[in-house]
């Protein structure tokens, strides 16, 4: 897996250029570049990259494939978009996001008071906002009052309360203002189409949002009773996230559209559009044969204005506005996660790791020998004896008729022996030589926390394209299992002999050894938790001026010890007096000691929880 499955997952967001892997843009440098540069400047632990022009080509390529498909079909209702807050909130992402977007009327969608706040904040009046989830009587006039800045902001009903509560804000809005202003309302209808996959649970009779058909009905009498049917406008619907087959969506597309079409025949004649929801699949996998999704984007535009017009045509009624809210494919390619490796924990299996004697028990002897003298000829059946001769030699150690070098030799030798056996026997492939492969992997200590930087990995078993920065000239041949930071054994990326991982051998003392980890802008920096009181890495935005060339932009360094306390809400002043009272009162130091250690204690109270390399530590020295 030289080219590590880029052709599969990359987009042509990246390439292979020599020995490293580059941003395949502009002025193609590479990430090691990039990533040495910020070390430089003193950053030290792990990095996560953005990078704009990546959620630009997202955008673009969304509204551009959706174009193509209403000019295919001639379809006269318009696409509009906007991206779901939920899916990464971080302020370097949302105002790159924003800035690149400024050229398709691009918007956002809120779930909470604090997103609808940055909505309100940062969508350009005009572009839309939608808003989605749990609504109170406060959140709902945060909508009024976002319609009355001028915002095209559309509500959307979760159930028939928070209609009441719209009719009871409108009039209290309302009365009294020279001119009625009152946000586009839509309405979530619980389909019984589901979902498929880890989040189909988002769709169907037993989903947590939507309105069932008699609740919708009675939203309709509610809203013409209370003369608002001019503001009911978007029937809104969602099957669930990383949708990977298109078969459910097409029939959510035709339920959905038969009740709009229904509403509209009914009476709602400013209803106008449809949202689709997210779901739109990003390709994860670096195997061949083993892809996530079975669609292309093209195909996902094609079905959806095929069908809404379809449905549109047979019940006379006007094709609708297509809305989307697919946050996971805009956000996902448009971040990389580099992290440092700090050892490599198996590298004592290797020739100079033995400690033979004069005179050696006779299956170590034996050991020894298949060792020097394997071909590929005979090399399953010297394996099959090397793993026998491990058996009784441990056995023997339990019974004490051999020491703890007789028992290190073992594990070396027969460790050295799996390892030539399946570099001899790799053409072959057989289930044994897969198992034999867990034994030998190798585990790659890496300087990150799989808890705050790739929670859904640890929380959903998601995957993640993961390659080192260089030595791609160089065909990896270790099984890796990568462990992180954390004191947490659930904190390990295991080998996978079904999705397996090959990394290099490297004496990391000597030269460093960078990971990436790809797709990592959807949702993993939000649910990222502080396991450990690890914090968000040190991210910078990577942006290209006019000439190609790249600019490390917007550096934000991971939080300090002091600050993660304080996050925690811990008194911080009553820390550091007590730190400093405990080495002032100790009787064991001299006050040159003492005023040494306090220096030395803040200086690592000012520095982030990630460990630091040996090369950092000998730069300092």
């Amino acid at each position: 897996m030289k080219s590590f499955g880029l052709e599969i997952w990359s987009d042509d967001n990246f390439i292979i250029n020599n020995d490293t892997i580059n941003i395949n843009h502009a002025s193609k440098p590479s990430l090691l570049q990039i990533a040495q540069e910020i070390r430089e400047k003193g950053y030290k632990g792990p990095l996560l990259l953005r990078f704009p022009h990546l959620i630009e080509k997202q955008i673009s390529t969304l509204f551009n494939t959706f174009e193509k498909a209403k000019k295919e079909f001639s379809y006269q209702g318009s696409f509009q978009a906007v991206f779901p807050l939920k899916v990464n909130q971080f302020p370097n992402f949302i105002e790159s996001l924003i800035d690149v977007s400024q050229h398709y009327n691009y918007g956002l969608e809120a779930g909470s008071k604090a997103e609808l706040i940055i909505a309100m904040t940062k969508t350009p009046i005009g572009a839309p906002i939608t808003v989605n989830g749990f609504k109170d009587k406060e959140m709902i006039s945060l909508c009024f009052i976002a319609a009355k800045m001028g915002h095209n902001i559309t509500v959307t009903i979760e159930g028939l309360g928070e209609l009441e509560t719209i009719v009871q804000v409108n009039r209290e809005f309302n009365d009294g203002f020279k001119k009625s202003i009152t946000p586009k309302i839509g309405v979530r209808i619980r389909l019984h189409s589901a979902g498929i996959g880890i989040w189909a649970k988002s769709g169907g009779y037993s989903s947590k949002f939507g309105l069932t058909s008699a609740e919708l009905l009675e939203a309709y009498e509610m809203l013409k009773k209370h003369k608002l049917l001019s503001h009911l406008w978007m029937i809104h619907f969602h099957i669930g996230s990383q949708m990977s087959d298109i078969a459910p969506l097409k029939k959510a597309l035709r339920e959905a559209g038969n009740i709009y079409a229904e509403l509209k025949k009914r009476g709602a004649y400013a209803l106008g559009a449809i949202n689709i929801g997210g779901g739109l699949a990003v390709e994860y996998s670096q195997h061949e044969g083993r892809q996530e999704r079975n669609y292309s984007l093209q195909e996902f535009a094609n079905d959806v204005v095929f069908l809404m017009q379809e449905i549109a045509k047979s019940k006379g009624v006007d094709e609708p506005d297509i809305f989307t809210e697919s946050g996971r494919y805009i956000a996902a390619s448009h971040s990389v996660l580099v992290a440092p490796v700090l050892e490599l924990f198996s590298q004592e299996y290797n020739e100079k790791g033995l400690r033979l004697k004069e005179k050696n028990p006779p299956l170590i002897e034996e050991l020894h020998d298949l060792y020097r003298s394997m071909s590929r000829r005979h090399a399953r059946e010297y394996l099959h004896d090397a793993l026998d001769h491990m058996e009784s030699l441990l056995t023997l150690f339990d019974l004490g008729y051999i020491d703890l070098e007789d028992r290190s030799n073992t594990e070396i030798l027969v460790n050295l022996i799996i390892k030539k056996a399946i570099a001899l026997l790799k053409s072959e492939g057989t289930d044994e030589l897969k198992r034999l492969q867990n034994r030998i992997q190798e585990k790659y200590l890496v300087n990150f926390s799989a808890f705050q930087s790739l929670p859904d990995f640890w929380g959903l078993a998601q995957q993640f394209p993961i390659m080192p920065l260089d030595k791609l000239n160089i065909k990896p041949t270790n099984p890796a299992s990568i462990w992180d930071i954390t004191c947490d054994s659930d904190g390990e990326i295991g080998f996978n002999r079904d999705l397996p991982l090959y990394l290099h051998d490297i004496d990391v003392s000597k030269k460093e050894y960078f990971l990436a980890f790809f797709l990592t802008g959807a949702y993993q920096e939000v649910l990222g938790m502080k396991h450990n009181l690890f914090t968000h890495p040190t991210e910078a935005v990577i942006r290209f001026d006019a000439n190609g060339e790249y600019h490390i932009d917007k550096l934000i360094e991971a939080q300090n010890l002091i600050d993660v306390l304080d996050d925690l809400d811990y008194d911080t002043n009553i820390i550091d007096k007590t730190l400093k009272y405990r080495i002032e009162e100790s009787e064991h130091i001299t006050k040159e000691e003492k005023r040494e250690l306090l220096g030395k204690l803040y200086l690592f109270l000012s520095e982030n929880s990630y460990l630091k390399t040996i090369q950092a530590i000998e730069e300092e020295s």
